[in-house]
C-alpha cells in the first residue's frame, strides 16, 4: 500500500494527467523505443501510429492515479491487460524499463512542475502498480497451455469472406520450445479466446505479434482462428497481408497459448430465460461465432438474438456456419445489416433489444464505441454488456 504522502501527491496530479496524459505517453513510447528498439518486436505498430496505444496507456495511468488507495477496483481492467501481456510474453524484467521511461516522460512534459516530491511519489506508485501486474501475470504464465511461442502447421486455409481467411493449425511437436509437447485432445479452449501469432515479415525490420480470435473452441481438428486483410483507410496491415499472401497449407506459424477473459457468463448458459444477444461487425464475428457454437452445444433452448453488420454480402463472414448453428437453436432472432445498402445498426433499432439480456459485442473500435455508448444510454447495465474490441481495451474505458 502506498504511503499517505504518496497517495496525496498522486491524487493531486490527476488534473495534470487528464490534461497532459496522452502527451506524456507519446513521449514515453518515443523515448523507450529509441533506447530499446527491440521492444518494437512486442508493440503493435499500427496502434502506435493511430494513437490507440498512447491513449490506452494514458487511461490506464489516469485510472491508477484515481484509485491508487484501492487498486482492487481496477482488477477487471488489470486482468484484461494482463491477458494481453501474457499472450505477448511480456516479462517482469520489462517493467523497470517501462517505469524508467514513464517517469522520464512525466519530467520531460511537465518540466519544472514535475517536482522531486512528485517524481518520488510516482516512482512508489508505479512500483506498486507494476507489482500487481507481475503477480497476476505470474499466475497466468503458470496456467498457460504451453510456454513461449510454439510452431504450428497450417492444415486448412479457407475464405470466410472476401477479406477474411480462416486458418486451422496443429502443433509441430518435434520443434517445441523447452521440449514440451502439445496434445490437442487435452487443450481446454474457451469461446471468446484469442491466440497470438508471431511473424517475421520480409517488409519489416522487426518481429510482429498480432492477436487473432478463435472462431471455434473445438480443438478436434486443431486451433482455428480468422484473420481479416487490413487494407482500409490507406493502411496496409503488415501481419494480416503476410498471413493472407505468404502462408499456405503446410507452412508453419508460431503461436503463444490462447488467452483472454471475453467469455460467456457461465451461470446463464444453462438457463432458458435470460436472452443471449450476440452483436458483431465484420471480423468481429469471430469470437462471437465461437460463443454461439458453445451456447447451442450447451443449451439450444436459450433465446438467442443474432445481430451482424458488415459492408455487403461479399464481406459477410461465416454466413453458412452461422446459419447451421442457428438452425439447431430453438428460439432465434437473426438480424443482418449491410452498410452499403444503407442498413445502419442505430439507437432506434437497438432500443428494441430485450431487457434484461446478456449482451456480447465485438467489432472495430468505432463500432464498439458507438454500440457500447448506445447500450449504456438505453440502460443496459455495465455488468450485462461484455465486449472484445480489436485494439487496446483501456482506450474504451472510462477512467
Amino acid at each position: 500500500m502506498a504511503s499517505p504522502k504518496t497517495l496525496e501527491i498522486v491524487k493531486a496530479t490527476v488534473p495534470v494527467l487528464e490534461e497532459h496524459g496522452t502527451a506524456i505517453t507519446t513521449v514515453f513510447y518515443k523515448n523507450m523505443f529509441n533506447e530499446h528498439p527491440e521492444l518494437l518486436d512486442i508493440f503493435n505498430e499500427t496502434n502506435q501510429k493511430l494513437g490507440r496505444q498512447q491513449t490506452a496507456l494514458a487511461m490506464t495511468v489516469l485510472a491508477a492515479a484515481k484509485h491508487l488507495e484501492n487498486l482492487a477496483t481496477l482488477l477487471p481492467q488489470v486482468t484484461q491487460i494482463s491477458h494481453k501481456h501474457r499472450a505477448l510474453q511480456i516479462l517482469p524484467e520489462h517493467y523497470p524499463i517501462v517505469g524508467h521511461h514513464l517517469l522520464g516522460a512525466i519530467k520531460e512534459v511537465l518540466g519544472d512542475a514535475a517536482t522531486d516530491d512528485i517524481i518520488t511519489a510516482w516512482t512508489e506508485a508505479y512500483d506498486e502498480i507494476a507489482s500487481i501486474f507481475i503477480q497476476i501475470e505470474h499466475g497466468m504464465y503458470e496456467q498457460e497451455m504451453w510456454q513461449g511461442f510454439a510452431p504450428f502447421k497450417i492444415t486448412e486455409k479457407a475464405e470466410a469472406a472476401t477479406d477474411i481467411a480462416a486458418f486451422t493449425v496443429v502443433p509441430v511437436n518435434n520443434n517445441v520450445e523447452n521440449n514440451q509437447a502439445i496434445d490437442l485432445s487435452k487443450l481446454k479452449l474457451s469461446a471468446g479466446q484469442y491466440i497470438t501469432v508471431k511473424t517475421d515479415p520480409t517488409d519489416s525490420d522487426h518481429v510482429a505479434l498480432r492477436h487473432y480470435s478463435l472462431f471455434s473452441a473445438d480443438s478436434d481438428k486443431g486451433i482455428q482462428f480468422a484473420v481479416r486483410r487490413d487494407n482500409r483507410n490507406e493502411h496496409s496491415g503488415l501481419v494480416s497481408n503476410y498471413l493472407h499472401d505468404s502462408l499456405e497449407v503446410g507452412d508453419t506459424v508460431l503461436l503463444s497459448a490462447p488467452a483472454g477473459d471475453f467469455e460467456l457468463t457461465k451461470d446463464l448458459v444453462e438457463q432458458n430465460e435470460m436472452p443471449l444477444v450476440l452483436i458483431s461487425a465484420g471480423v468481429g464475428v469471430t469470437p462471437i461465432l465461437s460463443m454461439l457454437e458453445a451456447q447451442v452445444a450447451a443449451n439450444p433452448k436459450r433465446p438467442i438474438v443474432w445481430v451482424y453488420a458488415c459492408q455487403n454480402q461479399e464481406h459477410h463472414a461465416f454466413n453458412n456456419v452461422v446459419n447451421t448453428l442457428l438452425d439447431t437453436a430453438e428460439n432465434v432472432e437473426k438480424h443482418i445489416f449491410y452498410f452499403d445498402s444503407g442498413q445502419i445498426l442505430n439507437e432506434a433499432w437497438l432500443a428494441n433489444l430485450p431487457k434484461p439480456a446478456d449482451i456480447y459485442v465485438c467489432g472495430s473500435m468505432p463500432f464498439m464505441e458507438s454500440i457500447i455508448d448506445t447500450l449504456m444510454s438505453l440502460d443496459h447495465g455495465v455488468d450485462s454488456v461484455h465486449y472484445e474490441p480489436f485494439g487496446p481495451k483501456m482506450s474504451l474505458e472510462l477512467a
